[in-house]
């Protein structure tokens, strides 16, 4: 009786407490499929040094407990007479020190209190619970065969209860799923909630089966489950709003779009459930973007960042979608702040496959808003160069009106704020006060108007009632706010409200015209290519394509751009993608490009003529092992011109790097492969510049340290 209790009692209690922390605690990724029991295992063990102390977490004081208490019931109350135990308590004390030590992550431990409990009390009551710990402990200790072997012992036993029964096949489906063993797992896991008398495990296993059967492509199966486990009471809130979200989630066009509208508001207007409204927000945003209701879906990702708690992986997430529905809207700038907000949430992974491809495109953005601005505003300049004097007039004259109105807006609004700051008697009214009377007319209230006749005071001082009376102060003369008027009049006179000022910066000269044009006209080209190669956005590639060929380009460059478009078109085009073709082939039939296009299996039959890109590159690479840098440069960078929009070209800006390194220094080698890591993705020359660049970093940190 001592032993049940007293020491045991207080055990259990400081268990059952440590083991309800641990589980709340816990911090479930519902991005991935959950782990069937919800225990973070510890990688490394700090093992402190003499006289160091390591400060424990509280759920691990907890188990410290908990162990405590059974290790006393075991030496203090252990009555052994005749080789038998007479205190039927003791097995209960060894299955509590077993799991008290698990959940301290102390396994081997764990696993020989256990086996001396079976050894020792084969007729004890918690005789198969105790097994069903000593298989979950095997399974930690990554001995899958072994428990599996065990809990099939345990499922044929005929005095099995329902939660022992329940226990032994959720530990099953543990076991299978290190195995990699995909229908074990959903065979164990159905079978694990037949009874449901462990509700929250329960739950869980029947979410994991849902999560399994859209990984393995059973939509229907997957929908059923979620259906299912979002309509059941007295289970946690997180499983039921987390069924509904993973239902959206399967959302296709043979969905009823207005019941998933419809559970989704449920679940947001429940005040309950402010805790996911972030998530809740993003799968609406999600669904909204998919029926291609951009304005909502807009909204929904700006209420998930807005109403985010403590999840960085979801706030990351909502950042990323409004990153590329800007990116998708041309508003670059726009674009890449957002992504900027996500590379700035610490709690990710940098390295993570999903975060190295947005800090390649917020890399590739710069050049996209350098183009872009360069584009708008060279073509601003053309367009204004190109009007009359009189139109230019009425341009600019608009301009400065728009100018004015501006200033005197934010003029009277910097009036208003030191006006209503007064001597800060609005401070001493609290907003209850000054919404009295709420409805009726502002005069009527009382505290109100005095309020303003004091702040009149404030400002004009004692006034007489009669005309001008702002141009008076007293008995006479003029006020402060008449200097104040001229100093405005000066400020008025100012070249920003000067049309002749603004008229006098147009350029005019053919020279300056020309080089205007040019830049305009590298930047289409430019942003063609990063539409193209980078961001695979085909149809804002050919409009810089086609924009660039309409501006009088450069001649070099005009048959590799119609490359590109027959190349870009063939994705989404094929009677533009085939003018093209034609196009090079009947005008350009000598040129690389035409054979290429005609016979792309024997353009290696060219490589060994002189003028071949192959025979060059190697001229060039020769060059470099001979140690005549410059003479190489000289060739590659003709190279780069000449067989722009060909594969090689990637293999002659990486050789380029290198002989930078050799005649610039580091700094210019490191530019030149980012340079190809950028725009050249996806290629051998890409990776090959991603592992130099990586150990030239690794190099320098050791240097550093």
């Amino acid at each position: 009786m001592s032993t049940k209790y007293n020491v045991l009692f207080n055990g259990n209690n400081a268990f059952n407490e440590a083991k309800e922390q641990l589980d709340d605690t816990y911090e479930d990724n519902f991005w991935e499929r959950l782990p069937i029991e919800p225990l973070k295992i510890e990688e490394e063990e700090i093992i402190p040094m003499p006289g160091q102390t390591i400060t424990q977490s509280t759920e691990v004081q907890g188990f410290d407990k908990a162990e405590e208490k059974a290790v006393k019931a075991i030496q203090k109350h252990s009555m052994v007479i005749d080789e038998f135990e007479r205190n039927k308590q003791i097995d209960e004390a060894y299955l509590l020190l077993g799991k008290s030590r698990y959940y301290s992550q102390r396994f081997i431990p764990a696993l020989e209190a256990f086996t001396f409990a079976i050894n020792k009390y084969p007729n004890a009551n918690l005789f198969n619970e105790t097994r069903i710990w000593k298989a979950k402990t095997h399974v930690r200790l990554q001995n899958e065969e072994l428990s599996i072997r065990t809990l099939d012992l345990v499922l044929k036993s005929i005095e099995l209860s329902e939660e022992e029964y329940e226990k032994a096949h959720t530990a099953m489906a543990m076991a299978y799923t290190l195995l990699d063993s995909t229908p074990q797992v959903i065979n164990h896991l159905k079978r694990s909630t037949l009874y449901f008398t462990d509700r929250n495990q329960s739950a869980r296993n029947l979410f994991i089966l849902g999560q399994i059967y859209r990984e393995e492509k059973h939509i229907d199966s997957s929908n059923m489950v979620f259906e299912n486990l979002a309509l059941m009471k007295k289970i946690p809130r997180k499983y039921k709003v987390h069924a509904t979200l993973e239902r959206a989630k399967n959302y296709n066009a043979a969905d009823s779009t207005d019941l998933t509208i419809y559970a989704l508001r449920s679940l947001i207007e429940d005040r309950d459930n402010r805790p996911y409204l972030d998530e809740l927000y993003y799968q609406a945003g999600l669904i909204s973007q998919k029926r291609e209701s951009l304005a909502f879906a807009y909204d929904f990702y700006e209420k998930s960042i807005r109403h985010n708690t403590k999840k960085p992986f979801q706030k990351s997430l909502s950042y990323e979608k409004l990153g590329n529905l800007h990116f998708d809207d041309t508003k670059f700038e726009l674009a890449g702040a957002y992504y900027d907000s996500v590379l700035q949430i610490k709690e990710l992974d940098q390295n993570s496959k999903r975060i190295r491809k947005i800090i390649r495109k917020r890399e590739s953005l710069n050049d996209v808003i350098f183009y872009e601005n360069i584009v708008y505003r060279n073509d601003s300049i053309l367009h204004i160069a190109d009007m009359t004097e009189v139109q230019q007039k009425e341009y600019f004259q608009a301009y400065v009106e728009d100018l004015k109105a501006k200033d005197e807006a934010e003029k009277l609004k910097n009036e208003i704020a030191a006006m209503n700051s007064g001597n800060g008697l609005t401070d001493n009214l609290s907003k209850n006060q000054i919404t009295d009377n709420s409805g009726k007319f502002y005069f009527y209230n009382v505290q109100l108007v005095g309020l303003g006749k004091q702040q009149f005071k404030n400002r004009y001082g004692n006034r007489p009632l009669r005309d001008f009376w702002i141009l008076s102060q007293g008995g006479g003369g003029f006020s402060t706010n008449l200097d104040k008027k001229t100093n405005e009049d000066e400020i008025d006179n100012d070249s920003r409200y000067d049309i002749a000022h603004y008229i006098d910066k147009i350029p005019t000269s053919e020279e300056a015209l020309d080089s205007i044009k040019s830049q305009r006209n590298n930047a289409y080209y430019n942003l063609g290519l990063i539409y193209k190669e980078q961001f695979k956005e085909y149809e804002m590639a050919v409009i810089d394509f086609e924009n660039f060929l309409n501006n009088n380009p450069k001649p070099n460059l005009i048959l590799p751009t119609k490359y590109h478009l027959y190349k870009t078109y063939a994705n989404f085009n094929t009677v533009l993608s085939n003018k093209y073709r034609d196009e090079i082939v009947n005008n350009y039939s000598d040129s690389r490009y035409a054979q290429i296009i005609m016979s792309p299996k024997s353009i290696t039959s060219f490589e060994n003529s002189e003028d071949s890109p192959e025979k060059i590159y190697k001229n060039a690479y020769i060059c470099y092992v001979e140690y005549d840098y410059y003479w190489a440069l000289n060739d590659v960078n003709e190279a780069i011109e000449k067989f722009k929009g060909l594969e090689i070209e990637a293999k002659f800006e990486l050789l380029k790097a290198f002989l930078l390194f050799r005649t610039k220094g580091d700094t210019a080698f490191r530019e030149k492969l980012n340079f190809v890591i950028i725009n050249y993705p996806n290629t051998e020359e890409s990776e090959h510049a991603k592992s130099v660049l990586e150990k030239l970093n690794k190099s320098k940190e050791k240097v550093n340290n």
